[in-house]
């Protein structure tokens, strides 16, 4: 079940994401499973303009999604499943549900930055239908701040999927 994430959410969310961060590490990618989990008041803006959504799977959360807008179109920031659920189409209904809430904003596509050659990364989103395409001014400029935290932009590609 998706819902919108609220404060009490929030040292959960953070489990979710190291856990799905540590998957890294199998392929070679220690510094990004050392990247810090979302503080508080990053969660907080989320959650307060509603752009944070949260699966709940037997009372626990089990993924997450942050989504901003970047563009014109929405954007997520953020999509983790913990591995303990991966495998069950959360994640892929995580996106959808940002699908929805794009069309409903009037946005005509949801984007994303990941990784080009990381299995559960560009891979997977281009099995959702996402597709590679040339970045926007708006997505260079996502880039460019992943950047300033570490992510080699070498080894990112800006996606996208059409909500219309």
């Amino acid at each position: 079940m998706i819902t919108t994430a609220s404060p009490h959410h929030f040292e959960r969310i953070r489990e979710v994401s190291w856990a799905a961060g540590e998957m890294f590490r199998e392929v070679g990618m220690d510094e990004i499973a050392d990247m810090p989990t979302p503080p508080d008041e990053v969660l907080g803006a989320f959650a307060d303009e509603h752009r944070a959504w949260v699966w709940i799977e037997s009372l626990v959360v089990a993924g997450f999604l942050l989504a901003e807008e970047v563009g014109g179109c929405a954007h997520v920031a953020e999509v983790s499943v913990h591995p303990d659920y991966r495998g069950r189409g959360f994640g892929g209904h995580l996106l959808t549900h940002v699908g929805a809430w794009a069309w409903g904003q009037g946005m005509p596509a949801v984007t994303l930055t990941t990784f080009r050659d990381v299995p559960w990364n560009a891979p997977y989103y281009e099995r959702l239908g996402f597709r590679v395409v040339e970045p926007s001014e708006a997505l260079r400029e996502v880039v460019a701040r992943e950047a300033l935290i570490g992510l080699d932009p070498a080894l990112r590609v800006c996606m996208r999927r059409d909500v219309r």
